[in-house]
């Protein structure tokens, strides 16, 4: 039973302090070593909604692909998150791998997540709590990915987030 390492996004755009505190004591029941990087706010992407709150979570873990799947949804539901709604929409809470170590699979899930490399709300923290890992697909580190993304497209703020 090896130990992997996985990077997680996290975001809420519905009574989003209370999601994203909730969130990470989730995660930190299920995972181990979890560490995060800042909280940013950015516009909702495909939809009219009001802004989310998002991060990038660092945790280890010795539990497959679909386990973590499968955890994730069952945090998002303890959270009030209806399954089956559209894509998108507005969330309690949305948990999605973005890696497990470097693995490269497109099932159960696709990994590395396509979405690392198109949202700003997904690359700035992850540049910011791991800018020496290296993408899998890319090659490239995750801070380089950042200063090369065309940031005029999104617009994305850290926030001054209160945990306790």
């Amino acid at each position: 039973m090896g130990r992997h390492t996985i990077l997680i996004s996290v975001g809420s755009n519905i009574d989003k302090e209370h999601y994203i505190r909730e969130s990470i004591k989730a995660l930190k029941q299920n995972f181990d070593d979890v560490s995060y990087s800042s909280v940013y706010e950015s516009e909702s992407v495909g939809f009219d909604g009001s802004a989310f709150y998002n991060l990038v979570a660092k945790a280890v873990t010795s539990m497959s692909i679909i386990e973590v799947r499968d955890t994730f949804r069952q945090i998002e539901s303890d959270n009030g998150r209806k399954h089956g709604e559209k894509k998108f929409c507005s969330r309690t809470l949305d948990l999605d791998l973005l890696t497990y170590d470097d693995q490269v699979t497109h099932e159960p899930v696709v990994l590395p997540r396509e979405e690392i490399l198109y949202n700003a709300f997904v690359l700035w923290p992850l540049a910011e709590l791991v800018p020496n890992d290296i993408h899998p697909v890319e090659g490239k580190t995750y801070e380089s990915l950042w200063q090369a993304f065309d940031k005029e497209k999104q617009t994305l703020s850290p926030i001054n987030f209160t945990w306790s």
